[in-house]
């Protein structure tokens, strides 16, 4: 890692106690070893899978003897006085992690919803994924010592032994084959407005063309001019959200393909979406009724109402029915926070419906 890598994503380039504390142990019984440190990433939970896959090869390849250490705590919220307070989600997640590694439930692991393990305030996860895709096509004896959880915060000790190659442990081929199958049906269920986000953006990626609005769409979509957000995820994962609050265009048909083009190559956020990314890209789309005055947060529900706050000439969306966000102060919050205004600044409010199309 760089230094201006470490900077911008404010990441130390010392070893932290996931490494320090497995290796005090580690140096106990061995003195004489190579050590090749890997730090995790925030990648779907399946390319940390393949990422494993690719570790193990490289240890095939080298006759070396190797072991994997995948260190990293549980839950951080067992109890009230955990460093980020209680949640029931924290021993939940442990006890799928536990289970998991017991009965080798490989895929209970690759299906948690990143939302789950946030509320959980896990730690390690990734760190396990990406051992047990380098253990992938292996049979395998699992062995858990012990779990605790003083301090609020689960720890536990397992180990794993690889013995024979087992063609029925391949699991990850299984896993794109059911993800592909999955998404197959996706597109076949689509409506016209996710369709035609879906169709703008491929189009714009693999030959930088605006499509023409396509004749065989629904009235409402050429004859109404409404405000649209739309929204990109990928195994799960955001990977880009434009819209516009008021209609910019001449109807909402060209209202969709230009912010699906700008939510696939214009969010600041995110890089621009790449060709080989097309296939696992899951869209929504929001279409806006107008927005009305509020005087007070009461008057917001955050599963019915979008937020958009203004000062001046700033402000700032959230839109409604979004996961993670639980009251109405953090809808306000985060709107807040995007349009750049102070939370004690004097700001008006507004609400609105959305009609959502998956």
């Amino acid at each position: 890692m760089t230094n201006d890598v470490s900077k911008k994503y404010k990441i130390s380039k010392e070893l932290d106690h996931g490494v320090l504390v497995p290796l005090y142990f580690i140096t106990k019984e061995y003195k004489d070893f190579k050590l090749i440190h890997i730090s995790i990433a925030g990648l779907p939970y399946i390319d940390l899978y393949r990422f494993g896959k690719c570790i193990s090869k490289a240890v095939q390849d080298s006759n070396e003897n190797v072991v994997f250490v995948a260190s990293g705590d549980l839950s951080h919220r067992l109890s009230h006085e955990a460093p980020y307070g209680y949640s029931e989600k924290g021993k939940l997640f442990d006890e799928i992690l536990i289970n998991s590694v017991k009965n080798l439930e490989v895929e209970n692991l690759l299906e948690l919803d990143e939302n789950f393990c946030e509320e959980a305030g896990e730690c390690g996860l990734r760190s396990f994924i990406i051992m047990f895709g380098a253990v992938d096509g292996f049979e395998l004896k699992p062995e858990v010592y012990s779990y605790e959880g003083p301090f609020g915060v689960g720890y536990s000790i397992a180990k794993i032994e690889v013995e024979n190659e087992n063609e029925d442990r391949k699991l990850l081929k299984k896993i794109e084959e059911r993800n592909k199958a999955s998404m197959m049906s996706l597109r076949e269920n689509e409506d016209k407005y996710v369709q035609l986000a879906r169709n703008s953006l491929e189009e714009y990626v693999k030959e930088k063309r605006i499509i023409k609005v396509p004749g065989n769409l629904p009235k409402e979509l050429i004859e109404n001019s409404a405000g649209t957000f739309v929204s990109i995820k990928k195994h799960g994962q955001l990977r880009g959200c434009i819209g516009t609050i008021s209609p910019t265009r001449i109807n909402i048909a060209e209202e969709i393909i230009y912010n699906a083009i700008s939510a696939g190559t214009r969010d600041p956020r995110f890089s621009p979406i790449e060709e080989a990314e097309l296939g696992s890209l899951v869209f929504s789309v929001d279409v806006l009724n107008k927005a009305e005055p509020i005087a007070s947060i009461d008057e917001l529900d955050i599963v019915r109402y979008g937020v958009i706050v203004r000062k001046g000439n700033k402000s700032g969306l959230l839109l409604p029915n979004l996961e993670g966000v639980n009251t109405p102060e953090e809808q306000v919050s985060i709107a807040l926070q995007k349009a750049g205004i102070k939370p004690n600044d004097d700001y008006s409010m507004e609400r609105f419906e959305v009609i959502r199309h998956k």
